[in-house]
This record gives C-alpha cells, sequence and structure tokens, in this order.
C-alpha cells in the first residue's frame, strides 16, 4: 500500500471539521479525482438522464432545525444521492421555481411565525410576484414547541404554499414537538427511501458531490448542545435598581481553557438544573421519596429526584403533562380541558405543572411522572461581549422571570439558575449557537441603528465594544427603552461613556413609566423618522433586540410606514423595500 504525504497544518485543519464538514470535503476531493474519468465516461454515453438536483434547505432559530438538515444531508450522502445544503438565510429565494427537489426543515417561532433567516422566502411565497412551482418536488419537516398555540405553524404554512404554488408533494408533512429526535430521524429515513425510489441510480453519473453553503470553520474548539463545555460563572451582578420591578443580572462566565469562539450576535446556549425547592414540592405532592428508580429512553437507570433536578422540563407546562395528568387523575373537569384545544392553551399559558398536581391529585408512578413531562432543553441567551474586549470570558444580560400563582413565587428555570442559584465559582454547561442572521456590517464605515428593548440590549453591548476595539468608524445609533431611567437604564455608564467619546452619535431612549404617558421605541422611531430615513439613505444596517411577538411587530409597522412616507411609496412597495433590506442584510433582528 502505498503512503501519500498530507501537509501537517491540513491534518490539523481537518481535526477541526464536523461531521457534515468532512462528508463535504470527501465528496469534494473525490469529485476532483474523478473529473477527468467523468467527463470521458459521460462522453461515451448518449442521451444520459440528467443528474436529479436536491436542495436541503435549513430555516433555523436556535439551531435545531439547522441539525436535522445535517443529517437529512448525511443521510443523502450515504445514500449515494447528490444534494446541496443551504440555510434560508444565505438561499436565493427566487431562484426556487428552478429547483428540482427541495427538502425544507423549518422551525418556528414568537406567534408562529417563520425564523428570522426565512422571513424573506416566506413573504416572497406569500407576495404577489410568487413563481410557479409545478416543475418543483418538496417535502417539509416541522419543528415547535407544542406550548405554543401555533405549533409548527411556520412549517406548516409553508408546506400548503408550496402545495398551493403547484409543487408536487413527496411526503407528507410532520411536524416534532421539543422531543424531535425520534420523529425528526424517522422522516429523514421515509424520504431518503422516497427519493432512492424516485431516483434511479443509473441517474446520477460518478460519487454525489455535496456542498455546504458558507459553512462557518472556527478557528477554535466547536462545543455543542450534546458537548457542551463546563464553564465558570466568574461574576454575577443587579444592574437594575433596588426600586426596579424588573431584576436584571450581568452574567460574566469564564471560558479559560476552552479554546471556545464566538462572535459578536451569537447567542450562547446554557444547560441548567431546576430547582432543589420545586423538585421536593412535586415530589411530596406526588407522594414520591425522589429515590424511586426510572428507565430512560436509551435504557439507563437513574433516580426520579435526578430527572426531576437535570432531565425534566418542570417550569413550563405543556400539553403533553395536561394530557397525561387528566388520564391520571381521572379529574372530570380535567378531562374535559384536555379535549378542549382553547381551554388547555389557557391552562397552559397560565398555570405552573406544580400548581397543577396539587389541584388534581393522582396516584402518580415515578416512572409516570418522567413520561409525563418533556425533555429538559437548554436556555439560549444573546451576547452581551465581544471578545476582542473580554477575550476568555462571555457576558449575558439575564432579567430573572418571577410571577406569583395562588399566593405562591415562581420563577423562570434558566434565569432562576443563572440569576439566583448559581454561586459565583460553580460550573455550568455551556455552547455557543452561532448567528450569522445578526452580524455587523463588513464595512466598519457604515452607520447602524440598534433599537432594543429591556435586555435586547445585550447584543448592542457587544456591536460597541466589538467597534470600538476594531477602530470602526461607522455612525452609530441606540434606540433603547425600558420602564424607568433611574431603574432600568441597562449598563448606563457604558453607554453614556461611549457617547461621551463620540463612538456612540445618537441616542433615543423610552421610559415607558416614567411620565403621564407611556413611551416606547415605536415612539422614538415615529418622532426621528426624518433622522433615520436619513441614515437609511446612507446605507445605515438596522438591528432590532428584543420580544418578537409585541415590540419587534410594533417597530416593524412604524418602519413600513416611515419608509412608505418618507419613500413616497404605496404599502405594497414599502413592504417590498424592507423585505429588500432583509436580503441585503440591511434589517436584521434578533427576536425570541
Amino acid at each position: 500500500m502505498q503512503n501519500f504525504p498530507i501537509a501537517p497544518q491540513l491534518l490539523q485543519e481537518i481535526d477541526q471539521l464536523s461531521n457534515v464538514q468532512l462528508a463535504w470535503l470527501s465528496g469534494y476531493a473525490w469529485a476532483k479525482s474523478q473529473t477527468a474519468n467523468n467527463q470521458a465516461a459521460v462522453a461515451n454515453v448518449p442521451n444520459q438522464a440528467p443528474t436529479r438536483n436536491i436542495t436541503v434547505l435549513s430555516a433555523s432559530q436556535t439551531g435545531n432545525a439547522r441539525g436535522v438538515a445535517e443529517k437529512l444531508l448525511k443521510a443523502l450522502v450515504e445514500a449515494k444521492l447528490s444534494a446541496n445544503l443551504v440555510s434560508t438565510g444565505d438561499y436565493k429565494i427566487k431562484s426556487i421555481g428552478n429547483e428540482d427537489i427541495v427538502l425544507l426543515v423549518s422551525s418556528t417561532q414568537g406567534e408562529g411565525d417563520p425564523p428570522e433567516e426565512a422571513i424573506p422566502l416566506f413573504k416572497f411565497l406569500y407576495g404577489n410576484k410568487a413563481p410557479d412551482l409545478s416543475k418543483l418536488n418538496y417535502a417539509v419537516l416541522a419543528l415547535g414547541d407544542s406550548s405554543y398555540p401555533d405549533f409548527c405553524q411556520a412549517g406548516r404554512l409553508f408546506d400548503e404554499k408550496l402545495a398551493d404554488l403547484g409543487a408536487n408533494r413527496l411526503l407528507d408533512r410532520v411536524d416534532c414537538d421539543i422531543d424531535f429526535e425520534t420523529p425528526s430521524a424517522q422522516w429523514i429515513e421515509n424520504i431518503v427511501q422516497k427519493l432512492f425510489e424516485l431516483i434511479p441510480e443509473n441517474d446520477s453519473v460518478g460519487t454525489p458531490v455535496v456542498s455546504v453553503a458558507n459553512p462557518s470553520i472556527s478557528s477554535g474548539t466547536v462545543y455543542t448542545k450534546e458537548e457542551p463545555y463546563t464553564a465558570t460563572l466568574s461574576l454575577r451582578q443587579k444592574i437594575t435598581s433596588r426600586k426596579a420591578n424588573k431584576d436584571v443580572q450581568h452574567i460574566e462566565i469564564d471560558i479559560s481553557n476552552s479554546n471556545m469562539v464566538y462572535q459578536v450576535g451569537d447567542s450562547l446556549g446554557v444547560w441548567f438544573k431546576n430547582d432543589p425547592q420545586l423538585v421536593d414540592e412535586i415530589l411530596k405532592t406526588c407522594h414520591l421519596s425522589g429515590d424511586e428508580v426510572i428507565k430512560l429512553e436509551d435504557e439507563t437507570q437513574v433516580d426520579i429526584r435526578h430527572a426531576l433536578l437535570e432531565l425534566d422540563e418542570i417550569t413550563q407546562n405543556s400539553p403533553q403533562f395536561i394530557k397525561g395528568l387528566a388520564a391520571l387523575s381521572l379529574d372530570e373537569e380535567l378531562l374535559h380541558i384536555a379535549n378542549d384545544p382553547v381551554a388547555m392553551q389557557s391552562l397552559v399559558d397560565n398555570t405552573p405543572i406544580l400548581s397543577l398536581l396539587q389541584k388534581y391529585p393522582a396516584d402518580i408512578y415515578a416512572q409516570a411522572l418522567h413520561n409525563s413531562l418533556r425533555p429538559l432543553t437548554p436556555r439560549f441567551y444573546s451576547i452581551a461581549s465581544s471578545q476582542l474586549e473580554v477575550e476568555d470570558e462571555v457576558h449575558l444580560t439575564v432579567g430573572v422571570i418571577r410571577f406569583e400563582h395562588e399566593g405562591r413565587i415562581y420563577t423562570g428555570g434558566a434565569s432562576s439558575f443563572l440569576g439566583e442559584r448559581l454561586e459565583e465559582g460553580d460550573e455550568l454547561k455551556v455552547f455557543v449557537e452561532p448567528n450569522n442572521n445578526f452580524r455587523l456590517p463588513t464595512d466598519p464605515s457604515t452607520p447602524i441603528i440598534m433599537i432594543a428593548s429591556g435586555t435586547g440590549i445585550a447584543p448592542f453591548r457587544a456591536f460597541m465594544q466589538e467597534r470600538e476595539n476594531t477602530d470602526a468608524t461607522g455612525k452609530n445609533w441606540l434606540v433603547f427603552g425600558n420602564q424607568k431611567f433611574t431603574d432600568d437604564f441597562l449598563y448606563q455608564v457604558e453607554w453614556q461613556s461611549w457617547h461621551k467619546q463620540g463612538l456612540l452619535n445618537r441616542v433615543s431612549l423610552a421610559w415607558s413609566r416614567q411620565g403621564l404617558s407611556k413611551v416606547y421605541v415605536q415612539h422614538k422611531i415615529e418622532q426621528e423618522a426624518e433622522t433615520l430615513w436619513q441614515w437609511l439613505q446612507e446605507g445605515a444596517h438596522i438591528y432590532v433586540c428584543g420580544d418578537a411577538n409585541k415590540m419587534a411587530k410594533d417597530v416593524e409597522q412604524k418602519l413600513l410606514q416611515l419608509i412608505q412616507d418618507k419613500g413616497h411609496l404605496t404599502e405594497d412597495d414599502a413592504e417590498e423595500y424592507l423585505n429588500e433590506l432583509r436580503i441585503a442584510d440591511r434589517y436584521q433582528r434578533d427576536v425570541y
């Protein structure tokens, strides 16, 4: 066997690649080696059928849909089918009418909306210029969270519209809840089998070539949801006043020796542990000691206390839990609610799991309790720091969620873990979730307008640190809203310092509980419409971070009105103008 020398630098780079990138590189290298032979073979085959082209589209908000799309791509490669994986944020939307086969994996955010990166495609398909898709074959896999009323709505709407535009559905859509691994794996197996039957072996020439659009190869070590890094909490500091209605904590996490790399605009995934006091109350209500042994899906055995602390979701109610409790308790009222979608959704939104267990008591075995609860999932926080500034740290801005129900104070699972229970020096498991659809302009002279409410200010602190450390010359404008100037101006000293030194050129502040009338960020946009339009004409990029269902939608309506008025455009033309800004990465949102 002959040995071939490989440059040490190449071996080092190869070690950093993910499985999908290795698959891409393998296919690319093989294809390059076979080019001459394939060309000769094709030349000698008369009337050869054209190769079928498969495009895998990933529409992801927190990375789950992208991860499933990568698994789909791997399965297609193993089946020797040519495929191309593209995120919808990088996809040329007007080319969809020329596609052969499109497999779309889409998550849902907010009130049934598509992920941020998929909004241009969604608006294009639902717009007046939607294309004829009669030549397209497609299938959709939808990811969502059944605790929200519009479960998997984005995937459903994509599926329906593609069919309405004439496309041929290859496989029925499957809607996956947060425990999406098993149903998504079955869907992948089914669609690969369908394509294997659809595409005869002689339709392909040579080895399939797999391309991944814009693979993000980091120079650092990549940690994932499945393999996170064990970091340390180095600092927690309250940044709202003692009189404030909100408790917002500045969190600093030590990632020394991790070789972890992140960019401004990225999010940090945090695996948290549930509150031990809440776990004890649930065990007591269910008459369990906590030592009872249960079996997990992978046949591993653990005690129920461990499962409730680290594996089960006990702070967010769900239809799954309500239906499970109804079947166990046989309570007539709860059984009626479980069969009424509207009543059940109201219970999901307003009643904690512990309160339900107390109101509808039942003899619940430990295994049945675990089976009725959904798996714990990591929470994502916008990173509030630039690595150029803080190096081996990552900063977060965490609003601790607290609410009262029937005389008891409940807290958010992850926010109370980070903002209350975790002590400085304690360990936590984290990983970076890249957000390539929330990036600073590549040209440092480009002006930026940052619109935020509450903890949505976090990524803009990172933006300013990055702009300062790179000597960016572009103008910077902050539009920020919260309740009171005296209580809730997050990172006030830093913003004032940037303004004093001239890095922050313009500041517009909106306080909703300070004066006689409530003032929000959308009011500031309306008041300063002329200046904002002028900045847009200068090429400014607009960024929005905050609540998806209220603030972000109100801001978008004001922007559309501004564009319509100042640009002398019709309502439809203003919509198209804003969508073109999206496509050009000049209108980016990080909403939740």
